[in-house]
């Protein structure tokens, strides 16, 4: 799991901090401020934050190293983290990964 340490709330310590895994989206500006968003406020903001930080580092490595991507698309076991990059901001699209998806 060393490799996704980059994503906080995925390495936490503890089961006391559970919660039901969010699906909706939201839009970041190009500093990475959440604009808008359609996921649950049970969902914590630090999360929404932690992945728009995400996101907007990988859009703006891969500008700096002149690799022109659009979307990015982060699968996890039981998360599935969609990016598509908007003239500097960001629309990203975050869903739980069912049974059956996890399975292939």
């Amino acid at each position: 799991m060393g490799l996704l340490s980059f994503i906080p709330f995925l390495n936490r310590k503890t089961d006391t901090d559970l919660f039901r895994l969010p699906s909706g989206s939201f839009t970041v500006d190009p500093n990475g401020v959440v604009v808008s968003s359609t996921l649950p406020q049970s969902f914590p903001q630090a999360h929404v934050r932690d992945i728009a930080r995400c996101v907007m580092s990988c859009f703006k490595r891969a500008q700096q190293n002149r690799i022109q991507i659009s979307e990015v698309h982060l699968h996890f076991s039981t998360l599935k983290i969609t990016a598509r990059e908007m003239k500097g901001s960001a629309m990203i699209f975050v869903t739980p990964t069912s049974l059956e998806e996890s399975s292939y």
